[in-house]
């Protein structure tokens, strides 16, 4: 029932318009959106560099209805990537290829997608497609690896969810490929068919999977926010002789401030997914909607850092 009445919020422009106005769901939202400008974002990502994190930029929309807003956003991310250099910040992209067009046509998302990754390539820079829901896996990997990483291999990586059944085999085949890969536990509401409903499991998945990453992965992205994990992650490495320099933790925007910081001090490299964008509140919505157990995890997270700031 919570998760309908949320997906049935997030679809009404009026309660959008009024949430808008209302300067305690702008403050709510304020701290996991780095606002709807690029100008906000870029001085969000500014502050994270001052503190020695580093950042990946995600402009909020995702499945576009016609050409001409998947090459929008296209054009938004192109200017993106021009910012964070005229900026010198430390910053990549993160980008969902549904804002690309791929509902619309798997061609239109390549060419998308080439034009920015021409970009990232002549900058220097890296791209991560994000992951979506399990019926877009297939059809991620399929892309990465068969359109997009043959011609920008230093450019471009991919993300995997854990609470999937497939994702140690995928692990499995970006290690041998070459790929980086961002690994996170997935947040969208999956059936049982093809992912693991109970948490002890997506956690027994995840630090399987991660100890894979450490071992045979390139400069993997250690996506949580689990301190438990961390903590398997930090031993691990230490236990393998992997160099803190040889992966980074990955958290979000304004979740775990205190343990981003604490990582960065003891010499770990951290960085923040920035979301920003008119599209904040369908986003903060579905991300609710998809797993409503998120209210309680990001209200317990906001909690346990106040906690730990009062007692520094």
């Amino acid at each position: 029932m919570l998760r309908n009445a949320l997906l049935y919020l997030s679809s009404q422009p009026q309660v959008f318009k009024f949430v808008r106005q209302n300067s305690m769901a702008k403050s709510f939202a304020s701290r996991f959106v780095a606002g709807e400008t690029l100008d906000t974002a870029l001085a969000a990502v500014k502050d994270l560099n001052s503190k020695g994190i580093t950042a990946t930029l995600d402009l909020l929309g995702e499945s576009v209805r016609n050409e001409a807003e998947a090459r929008e956003s296209a054009r938004q991310y192109l200017e993106m990537m021009s910012e964070i250099r005229a900026r010198k910040l430390d910053a990549n992209a993160s980008v969902k290829l549904t804002a690309m067009g791929l509902d619309i046509s798997e061609d239109l998302c390549v060419s998308n997608m080439q034009n920015i990754l021409d970009r990232a390539r002549d900058y220097q820079t890296f791209v991560r497609l994000d992951m979506e829901g399990s019926d877009y896996t297939s059809k991620t990997l399929d892309l990465f690896y068969e359109r997009l990483y043959p011609s920008y291999r230093g450019n471009v990586g991919i993300v995997l969810q854990s609470y999937l059944y497939r994702t140690t085999s995928d692990v499995e085949q970006a290690n041998k490929a070459g790929a980086r890969v961002r690994l996170c536990k997935g947040a969208y509401k999956e059936p049982a068919t093809v992912a693991y409903p109970d948490k002890k499991d997506v956690d027994e998945s995840y630090v399987r999977c991660l100890k894979l990453l450490l071992t045979n992965g390139h400069y993997p992205g250690i996506a949580t926010h689990d301190e438990a994990i961390v903590d398997q992650a930090k031993r691990f490495a230490r236990e393998n002789d992997i160099g803190a320099d040889n992966f980074e933790f990955q958290m979000l925007y304004g979740v775990r401030r205190d343990l981003q910081e604490k990582l960065v001090k003891e010499g770990y490299r951290m960085r923040v997914y920035v979301p920003y964008g008119t599209q904040w509140y369908p986003y903060l919505m579905r991300r609710l909607a998809e797993r409503p157990a998120n209210v309680a995890f990001i209200t317990g997270n906001v909690i346990k850092e106040m906690v730990g700031r009062s007692k520094a």
